[in-house]
């Protein structure tokens, strides 16, 4: 009888103790590029993927999870929280830089990367010291600080950020220019895309705007696309790898401004962006992509859709506190599904690196 017993165990119980011992190990990627769409829920992805006479480059994704995005200080997140949930690790309160809530400065993605010997890039539609670039880079008790959020950049050796701000670093209440510091730091400097899509290697400071550059329907063209394709140029010559943060922010001010068609079209060009680090990530086979959002804006809806143009609704004109999409792809994607806090993503990326 004891014997039977013992048979039966070790013939139900052995596969499930090869199946822990098979478990898929993680895949370490040697770059993350992660992808931020600014206000971008469920309802804004889906208005790009409703009118697009092709389907959209973030349906290529395979690994999906949700994050809740609520900050220290109530239940709906600004962008300054958010992107510093990512970039840290902790919840913080609405308007942090780069610090917790009892404003001590806390070491980023984008620092530890560069401590490791990575390179490292923000691009942004928007100004390049506003709230989420900014939370990978500075550290302020403030999102409205911008003069001293441009000075922390050169505390840092970030190698390419390109994005709108000129003002903040030439024009400032204290006087200084630091663009000529940043010349000083072997930064070249560049004033205009086309200037931007001529530099292949070295330090890059790329202003296309002196505050916001426009929106995509007031001819920003493809500021993003070829911003995203000349920092992944320059990182790759890194041969311990990268992290890179590109932002599609002006999803967010669609919400914002409660226009249906502003969301769509920004939504459309922050996926050419999509497009060009999936293809990256698809000839490199070491790369990580991570695109997500740092909370939703304008409670939009899609009532319907009549050539080619959506029927939006939208609750408010600020945030909102619904759970967020997040689409990983390529190696080490497997990490991003299921449902999770939005500074796991932070924890998720060191353990994607395999950083300790």
């Amino acid at each position: 009888m004891k014997k039977s017993v013992q048979f039966i165990c070790l013939l139900f119980l052995t596969p499930l103790v090869c199946f822990a011992q098979k478990e898929k190990k993680i895949q370490h990627p040697k770059n993350i590029i992660l992808l931020i769409g600014d206000g971008m829920g469920t309802a804004q992805i889906f208005a790009g993927i409703a009118t697009s006479n092709t389907p959209l480059n973030i349906e290529r994704s395979r690994v999906i999870g949700f994050h809740k995005n609520q900050p220290t200080s109530g239940f709906i997140t600004d962008s300054a929280a958010g992107a510093t949930a990512f970039a840290t690790g902790e919840k913080t309160y609405n308007g942090a830089i780069g610090v917790d809530k009892d404003k001590k400065s806390l070491t980023t993605i984008l620092e530890i990367a560069e401590q490791k010997g990575l390179a490292t890039g923000l691009v942004a539609t928007c100004n390049i010291t506003d709230a989420t670039p900014s939370s990978f880079i500075a550290h302020q008790p403030a999102r409205a600080m911008m003069d001293e959020i441009a000075a922390d950049f050169l505390k840092t050796d970030i190698d390419v950020f390109i994005g709108g701000g000129r003002k903040h670093f030439a024009q400032r209440k204290d006087g200084k220019n630091l663009i000529e510091d940043l010349k000083t730091r072997n930064y070249q400097i560049a004033n205009s895309i086309e200037e931007v899509q001529q530099v292949k290697s070295g330090k890059l400071a790329g202003f296309l705007a002196d505050e916001n550059p426009v929106k995509i329907s007031e001819g920003r063209g493809e500021q993003l696309l070829v911003s995203v394709n000349t920092a992944l140029s320059i990182l790759k010559q890194n041969k311990k790898g990268f992290f890179m943060m590109a932002e599609g922010s002006q999803i967010d001010w669609g919400g914002h401004a409660n226009d249906a068609q502003y969301i769509v079209n920004e939504m459309l060009d922050f996926d050419k962006a999509i497009g060009a680090a999936f293809d990256f990530a698809d000839k490199d086979g070491n790369t990580l992509v991570i695109i997500t959002a740092d909370h939703e804006t304008g409670g939009f809806s899609i009532n319907g859709i009549k050539d080619g143009v959506i029927d939006g609704k939208f609750t408010t004109k600020s945030h909102t506190g619904v759970m967020i999409p997040v689409f990983a792809y390529g190696k080490g994607a497997e990490l991003f599904s299921g449902i999770y806090y939005n500074n796991d993503i932070f924890h998720k990326m060191l353990k994607a690196f395999d950083f300790k």
